[in-house]
Formats: structure tokens, sequence, C-alpha cells
């Protein structure tokens, strides 16, 4: 088994005035929507995608979310999501986010998901293609360091 890999992204989004209430502030569900943002994103830098995970016969769907509330975003705010996930190659998977308005953190929380066969609908053990993509990036980022 190999050793746990620690994968860090950021990605950002630009509040639009359909994600406020009538506060002018960030309607509090759309944090998840960032934070699959930014999951995505995190993804992506490590050459996996969603629809290549589903292609392969997987979803990874969500398990557990939360998120706390630190300071409030507003209508055209720029925000920033950065993304950790810390895996140890086991079926579960949990992303955790920070989300900045320039340097000022505004949420924090994590997303927890698992591996589910779409055939069964069942929890499996990670796919090869997703354990593959990981290994990939942690040699690569190995090479470079």
């Amino acid at each position: 088994m190999m050793d746990a890999v620690d994968i860090k992204n950021r990605a950002s989004v630009r509040i639009r005035y359909a994600e406020t209430d009538k506060m002018g502030v960030v309607y509090n569900s759309n944090y998840f929507i960032f934070f699959e943002v930014g999951r995505v994103e995190l993804m992506r830098s490590y050459g996996m995608q969603y629809s290549d995970l589903e292609k392969a016969g997987y979803y990874l769907p969500l398990v557990e979310s939360y998120a706390k509330y630190i300071n409030s975003a507003y209508y055209d705010d720029y925000l920033e999501i950065e993304v950790m996930l810390k895996w140890d190659f086991k079926p579960i998977l949990k992303f955790e986010y920070s989300i900045y308005r320039n340097d000022e953190l505004i949420t924090t929380g994590f997303t927890t998901h698992c591996f589910m066969s779409t055939k069964t609908m069942k929890p499996v053990r990670p796919p090869k293609v997703f354990v593959d993509s990981i290994v990939k990036f942690k040699k690569q980022r190995d090479i470079l360091s």
C-alpha cells in the first residue's frame, strides 16, 4: 500500500446576483456548489474528471457535508476556493475547503464521498482508474520535488 497523498488546489468564482438573498448576501446552500467547483478542479488537477469516473462505471456520491460560515460574501465578490484532499487509498474521500475573499476567510467545510458502482449502486473499493491517476500525480510531483 502506498503512503497517503495530500493534494491541494485552488479555484475561483465570482458571485452572481442569483446566488444572493434579499439582503445581498450569498445564500448558504451556494457554498456547497462552490465546494463542488473546488472539488472538480482539484480532481482535474491530478488528471481525473467526474465524467472519466462515470464512464469507467463509478459514482462518487456525497456521504457527509459540513460548512462553517465565518464571514459573509456578497454580489460580485471574487472568491478563492482552496481544496485539500488527504487520501490514504481507502474507499472514502474527504475533501476539506477554505473559501477566501482576498485574504479574509469566509467559509470552511468538508465533504465526504465514497466510491459506488453504477451497476450495483453499492459502495466499492477505489477503482483502478482513480488510483492510477493519483499514483501518476504523486510520481510526477515527487520527481519535481
